[in-house]
Parts: C-alpha cells; sequence; structure tokens
C-alpha cells in the first residue's frame, strides 16, 4: 500500500512576516539576557581571552590600551560577542522553528543532526583555537620580537585578532558539515570529492594563507585541521549515502 504524499503547511506571506518577526525578537532578548551576565563580568572575561597571550609575554610585560575608551569599549565588545556565541544554540532553534514546517519529514529527520553537529564543531574549532593554536602561536611570535622591542599588544587589536581568529577556526570546523550536505544534495559526486584531494588540499593553504597572520605556523595550524576535517567530512559522507542507499532499496522491496 503506497503512501500518501506528505502535504506542508502553507500560510499567507503577512503571517510568516509575523513569525519570523517573533522569532527574531526571541532571538533578540535571549541575546539580551545573556549580554547581561557577560557584561557584569566583562572584565573577567577579557582576562581569561587575553591570558594565551600573557602567559607567553616576557615577565613584568602587559597588554596595551591605546585608547581613551579602550578600557571600557573593548571588553564591552567582547561581551556581546559572548553572549551571541553563548545563545547561538537558541538563536538557530528560532531559525529552525521557522523554516522546519515547509519541510518534508525526511529533511527534517537530515537537517536535524547537521545542525547540532555544525553548532558543536563551531564551539570546538574555538576551543581548539584557544588551548591549542594560540599558545604556540603567541610563543612563536614572542620569541621572534626583535632585540630591543618590547612587545606591547593593544587591547583593541588583540581582540579583533582573537575573535578573527575564533571565526575561522569555528568555520574551518564546519568542513564535515559542507562535504555532507554536497554529497547528500547531489552537487558533488562523492567520488569526485576522493579524487581531488590533491586540488582540495591546495585550496585548504590558500584559503589559510588568506586568513590567517603572514606566517607559516599560523597557516599550517588552520590548514591541518581543515583537511583532517575534509577527510572526515568524506567518511561521514560515505557512511550517510550508503545507509541512505540501504534504506531505499529496502523501500522499493517492500513495495
Amino acid at each position: 500500500m503506497s503512501e500518501e504524499p506528505e502535504q506542508l503547511a502553507e500560510g499567507t506571506l503577512i503571517s510568516h512576516l509575523l513569525e519570523l518577526r517573533d522569532r527574531l525578537l526571541r532571538a533578540l532578548v535571549a541575546v539580551g539576557l545573556a549580554f547581561v551576565p557577560c557584561m557584569y563580568y566583562s572584565n573577567d572575561i577579557f582576562s581569561f581571552v587575553a591570558q594565551p597571550l600573557l602567559a607567553k609575554l616576557p615577565q613584568g610585560s602587559n597588554l596595551i590600551a591605546t585608547g581613551v575608551m579602550s578600557p571600557f569599549t573593548t571588553p564591552f565588545k567582547l561581551s556581546f560577542f559572548v553572549a551571541l556565541f553563548a545563545a547561538m544554540p537558541y538563536v538557530i532553534y528560532q531559525l529552525w522553528a521557522f523554516v522546519a514546517p515547509g519541510l518534508y519529514r525526511g529533511e527534517r529527520r537530515f537537517a536535524v543532526p547537521l545542525l547540532i553537529s555544525s553548532i558543536l564543531l563551531f564551539y570546538a574549532g574555538m576551543a581548539f583555537a584557544y588551548y591549542f593554536v594560540f599558545p604556540v602561536l603567541f610563543q612563536f611570535f614572542a620569541g621572534t620580537t626583535p632585540k630591543g622591542v618590547a612587545m606591547m599588544t593593544d587591547i583593541n587589536n588583540y581582540l579583533d585578532f582573537v575573535l578573527t581568529m575564533f571565526f575561522c577556526f569555528g568555520l574551518a570546523f564546519e568542513v564535515p558539515v559542507a562535504v555532507v550536505l554536497l554529497v547528500v544534495m547531489g552537487l558533488v559526486r562523492l567520488e569526485k570529492l576522493q579524487r581531488n584531494r590533491g586540488y582540495v588540499l591546495i585550496g585548504i593553504f590558500i584559503l589559510a594563507a588568506l586568513l590567517t597572520p603572514p606566517d607559516a605556523l599560523s597557516q599550517c595550524s588552520l590548514a591541518v585541521p581543515m583537511y583532517l576535517l575534509y577527510e572526515g567530512g568524506i567518511l561521514m559522507a560515505r557512511i550517510l549515502s550508503r545507509a541512505r542507499s540501504a534504506e531505499s532499496q529496502q523501500k522499493v522491496g517492500e513495495s
């Protein structure tokens, strides 16, 4: 007995816009609620973020603030981004709740694990940058400082550097999700991804050179995990493709 085609929920343009407004307001409220405690502990949060650099500076060295308002605006800016990162699961849930009614059941079942894994991978990329990349990177920078030059980094420049690295590594860790999406949506064949590994490796190193500071250590710190995650994405796509193939054969056998 064949199943009836699944019907999707329909609505007017006004109703969709109203729902989108409500979802966005809820997301903004969540970010605002997360921002309040972050702002209260903004200086402590900045001290935590600055610790990888402070640990590698010569004894007695400190970060400096060259702007009059920098001691206030820099921790304030950091507090906003921390609140945004902390509330991101709820923000993405609101976007998902808005989009989900327009998807079929099979698409929803496939999208949920990808959404969860993309959030976790982004956080994993940030943690990898903070705990593994920053200590090596700052040790290298501090060790190559010319004689007679005092390394005194401005707090605003440091924060911009850290946020850029967090964003780059967070995106880099999304490579497995991107690979799975390309294969499942039929945009690229799995065999082609496997066959073009060499070109992908070159492209990853070029991208890492564009995203990171102009030194080989930063480039390799981003490129090597990206390529390993690319291989992990191929493995995940292969497993998922086999599972989908087995499921389709089972349906054909039952019909």
